[in-house]
């Protein structure tokens, strides 16, 4: 009797110690795993580090041979541009999203309406389509050309004005010989020529009624539009639908200085971020 309760208290006391064992070592892993996943996420050193290994340096510095006051000084002033630029950062990126919030609502309220731009490339639906061109200085004489898609020109029309500036006209739809041109994709181009003979500088523009927005681009607002889909920055000129050439583009648009200044607030949010690297790499190499 005495035996076999010996046996089978051993017995429980090993399976007991197995047990113990293993729920151990799960444990180590599991904290492990946790360990491992804090230090990749403190892998990246915010300014609260940097103070930290300032504080540390000053505490474990030679008595006899204590930092240089100056080198300090350096190394605060670092510290300090660098917590500048990093809130300067931040802000920007603050402006940039809510500009580029401004500019996604200001797209959406252009359904329906009427914009120039400038742009090269029509989708024609055999309705007249208004086109025309851009002039940077005065000219003699201006073509606009329409192509189709194999690059024959199907139709010239005369420019209505030669000075400078922006102008519109109406292609009706029509080939050189009086023809109805099928739908399809076609090309506008421009040929201007000064009083010397010479090319001058011009630009073709198209007009078409906004059907659509496409927010889903990362670099703005895309628009579409009868006569195909165009970038919200390139737009020139706003009306409703139904108003003459002229007036369209005679309404400043509000919505592309607003682009505009997205474009800027983005270029110094990544300049603050340059120099927010810099003054973190020179630092790194201070401490």
């Amino acid at each position: 009797m005495t035996t076999t309760s010996q046996i089978t208290n051993a017995s429980i006391l090993t399976s007991t110690a197995g047990n113990t064992a293993q729920t151990s070592s799960t444990s180590s892993s599991q904290s492990a795993g946790a360990s491992s996943s804090a230090s990749a996420s403190k892998n990246i050193l915010g300014k609260q580090d940097f103070l930290k290994l300032l504080v540390t340096q000053l505490k474990n510095q030679d008595p006899l041979n204590p930092d240089n006051p100056t080198e300090f000084t350096a190394q605060l002033a670092q510290f300090s541009s660098l917590e500048q630029l990093y809130n300067l950062n931040t802000s920007m990126n603050g402006m940039v999203t809510a500009n580029t919030t401004s500019n996604n609502v200001s797209a959406l309220g252009l359904i329906g309406k009427q914009v120039t731009y400038a742009g090269s490339t029509l989708s024609f639906d055999g309705q007249p389509v208004q086109l025309g061109y851009t002039l940077d200085g005065s000219a003699a004489q201006v073509q606009l050309l329409i192509q189709d898609s194999t690059g024959n020109t199907i139709r010239t029309l005369p420019g209505t004005d030669v000075t400078s500036g922006n102008h519109l006209l109406t292609w009706d739809g029509l080939d050189q010989n009086g023809n109805p041109v099928q739908s399809g994709t076609y090309t506008v181009s421009v040929q201007a020529a000064g009083a010397d003979g010479a090319s001058a500088a011009a630009s073709p523009l198209i007009t078409s009624e906004v059907t659509g927005v496409d927010l889903s681009d990362s670099s703005g607002a895309i628009l579409n539009t009868k006569a195909g889909n165009i970038a919200f920055s390139k737009v020139l000129g706003v009306g409703s639908a139904g108003s003459s050439a002229n007036s369209i583009l005679n309404q400043t648009t509000t919505e592309s200085t607003t682009s505009s200044d997205s474009t800027t607030a983005a270029a110094a949010s990544a300049l603050a971020s340059s120099m927010a690297q810099n003054a973190t790499n020179t630092t790194s190499s201070i401490l």
